[in-house]
């Protein structure tokens, strides 16, 4: 699914992966046409994207958010698991995180 709109891939045209990420072409479209509107001028403050959206089309996006941030955190576990298999500390899986060891040893250990 596209990390950026929550389209499954059989919803989208070509779905191009990455590390932890993937962006169906029609993300990378608006990205290209974002980055044009604005490449030759100072960048202006834009409103959230839900500022204009009612609370029934919220709640419908909210299960597509969801689930991006579940395959975001399967990811991260995935890249510590492997960061764990060669070896590194839990303190310096933490310090990349931002984060304790203890709060990377709880957080990513898988014991209580």
């Amino acid at each position: 699914m596209c990390s950026f709109c929550a389209r499954p891939e059989a919803e989208v045209t070509k779905l191009v992966a990455g590390p932890g990420v993937n962006i169906c072409t029609e993300c990378v479209d608006l990205a290209a046409s974002i980055v044009a509107e604005y490449r030759p001028g100072p960048t202006e403050l834009r409103m959230p994207m839900w500022g204009g959206l009612t609370d029934a089309e919220m709640l419908e996006r909210l299960p597509r958010v969801a689930a991006v941030a579940d395959r975001i955190e399967a990811d991260l576990r995935m890249w510590v698991t492997e960061l764990r298999r060669r070896g590194v500390t839990w303190a310096r899986i933490g310090r990349a995180l931002g984060i304790t060891r203890q709060s990377a040893w709880e957080r990513f250990s898988g014991e209580e």
